[in-house]
């Protein structure tokens, strides 16, 4: 039977055996990548990124840019993009109607077959999809970091990747995962899009959309998950270490605040654009092609800085909700109220003067501290796991430093291929 993920379309893995790759990839020309190359090759080889099948031409970028939509009308919201410069186009012989072979790390990893080679102004681009074309935002960094010249084609993957611990169990893409909610029974899953360590905040957050996910159906109740997914991806120094993103949000399971038959944690290769309310639907997106059925979206979800409003994203995704094939569940501040000695909702007491917000600042400053906090703002299990994956991946710190992006073991390596 089909999978059917997002615009509609066939959720197909586009890879081929090695007995096949070794015969196609065979006196091709080869094109190095680096690392957001290799990650988005393969998020459009195992279709996360579906009904792409490949990096955009100039008719999706420039409808994505001008409708947040492909050329055919489904909803997009992100350019997904293949560049190289002038001369190494001329370098690599790259022709339209011809087919490359792109390496990451010396390995190879995927046949490109090149329909298209154009042009696309970045500073229109960034206006489009971040509202702005200031270079201090880190996604118009990203885009003016692009060459200037882009390829667009179908990518299929030759060689797949080696998925390094801890990270294995963690990597589980479209298709294996509608198994898995399948084998749980689950009915409904709901998406939490991470790139931190959760504090109790977090657990609530999930916990909230959980009961949400259920109160929509009032007599016949099926089984709902939360389905944590990490965003791996480029590391900026202070950010948490990715091994422990991925095992603190798999202990909340193990540590019973949650349990196997409601949560799972997995990760998702993708380097944040901070685009706000278009990274907001792009996840919607994404998470259609794992198999969900609803998303949360908190306050300023996917935003940098002051340019985005608190809930802009969710004025955005309602305005396309009815073409998307995911549920946003919306929610505001999470809170700690010492009156009422629990996690709180805003707005749900009375005892505004006593709030205390769990700011990423504070939290950090904690978990720097090495000093444990209340169970009610983390929880002692998630805590010591934090510590202990800065002794043993982060070079004791929990926090992203030199050391750790010099010396840190690659979340996925690409194999050599025999002959």
């Amino acid at each position: 039977m089909a999978v059917i993920g997002h615009g509609g379309k066939e959720i197909v893995e586009r890879i081929l055996e090695p007995k096949d790759a070794v015969k196609k990839i065979k006196g091709l020309k080869s094109i190095p990548v680096r690392g957001q190359i290799a990650k988005e090759i393969i998020d459009i080889a195992y279709g996360y990124f579906t009904p792409l099948e490949g990096f955009m031409g100039k008719a999706d970028v420039d409808s994505v840019c001008k409708k947040m939509r492909l050329a055919n009308g489904v909803v997009w919201s992100i350019p997904i993009l293949f560049d190289l410069s002038k001369a190494e186009v001329a370098e690599y012989g790259v022709k339209e109607k011809t087919s490359v072979l792109l390496t990451y790390e010396g390995n190879p990893m995927a046949l490109f077959d090149v329909e298209e080679i154009f042009t696309y102004d970045k500073k229109e681009m960034c206006k489009a999809v971040y509202g702005t074309d200031e270079e201090k935002h880190p996604g118009c960094a990203r885009t003016y970091q692009y060459k200037d010249t882009f390829i667009s084609g179908k990518i299929t993957l030759v060689n797949r990747p080696k998925i390094n611990p801890p990270y294995e169990p963690y990597f589980i893409p479209p298709l294996e995962m509608r198994k898995k909610f399948k084998e749980k029974g689950w009915q409904r899953v709901v998406a939490h899009q991470t790139r931190n360590v959760p504090h109790t905040g977090h657990e609530w957050l999930m916990k909230g959309a959980w009961f949400q996910a259920y109160a929509e159906l009032p007599i016949e109740k099926p089984l709902v998950g939360v389905l944590v997914n990490a965003i791996i991806g480029d590391k900026r120094k202070g950010d948490y270490i990715d091994e422990a993103i991925v095992l603190t949000h798999d202990e909340l399971n193990k540590s019973g605040y949650f349990g196997p038959h409601n949560h799972m944690t997995s990760l998702t290769f993708w380097d944040m654009r901070y685009a706000g309310p278009k990274e907001a639907i792009f996840h919607a997106m994404l998470r259609t092609n794992l198999g969900l059925t609803h998303h949360m979206f908190g306050r300023d979800h996917a935003g940098v800085g002051t340019y985005y409003g608190a809930y802009d994203a969710h004025h955005l995704l309602a305005s396309v909700q009815d073409e998307l094939s995911i549920t946003p569940t919306y929610s505001m501040n999470w809170l700690y109220c010492p009156h009422c000695g629990e996690v709180t909702n805003e707005g749900l007491c009375n005892h505004r003067k006593e709030w205390q917000k769990f700011s990423g600042t504070l939290i950090r400053s904690i978990v720097q501290d090495g000093v444990k906090p209340p169970r009610l703002i983390f929880r002692p299990e998630v805590f010591d796991l934090v510590m202990k994956t800065a002794e043993q991946y982060g070079f004791g710190s929990p926090f992203v430093t030199d050391e750790y992006l010099q010396k840190r073991i690659p979340v996925f390596t690409i194999p050599s291929m025999k002959a």
